[in-house]
């Protein structure tokens, strides 16, 4: 696990000084000058954790003590949030039959998609009429166990019914 470790000196609204010390057994130092205020006057040390989630803007970085009188800016440190890319989603869908029962239909609607009574009647209703009806709408993995579900038990109980699914 990577870590870092920001040690920051305000001197009497003269400079700051920061130092960066990480387990890679680096130290950088920045400097940047007259912005403290005076109630400012205080260390610290803070640690950060998988520094990957930092980054440290280093236009006014300097090099030596005496580049830091020559300094004017500042330096900030940043938590940057790391995109989260939602999931694609898929239907799974019933496919109609001239053979597999309305009553099992309904009852792998009930088992496996947690609809009551009436909502597996109507999706059921829905596959007879018009050869397709959409059962739910889930993630890749959750898509690809209910049809493997429903696959494996109409072929337990010798029905033709036929499930898939679809990216929405």
């Amino acid at each position: 696990m990577k870590w870092s470790v920001l040690v920051c000196l305000w001197i009497r609204s003269e400079t700051i000084e920061a130092m960066r010390f990480d387990s890679d057994k680096k130290a950088d130092r920045w400097y940047s000058g007259g912005v403290a205020a005076d109630r400012m006057q205080k260390f610290f040390i803070r640690t950060m954790i998988d520094s990957s989630d930092f980054t440290m803007s280093q236009n006014d970085r300097g090099s030596s003590d005496d580049d830091r009188d020559n300094d004017s800016g500042t330096v900030v440190v940043t938590k940057t949030k790391p995109k989260v890319k939602k999931p694609n989603l898929y239907r799974v869908l019933l496919l109609n039959d001239d053979f597999t029962p309305m009553e099992f239909v309904v009852h792998v609607l009930k088992r496996f998609f947690h609809k009551n009574e009436e909502e597996a009647t109507l999706i059921m209703l829905h596959v007879h009429q018009n050869g397709v009806g959409e059962c739910g709408v889930f993630t890749f993995e959750v898509a690809e166990t209910k049809v493997t579900q429903v696959m494996d038990l109409a072929a337990k109980h010798q029905h033709p019914l036929q499930c898939v699914m679809e990216k929405k």
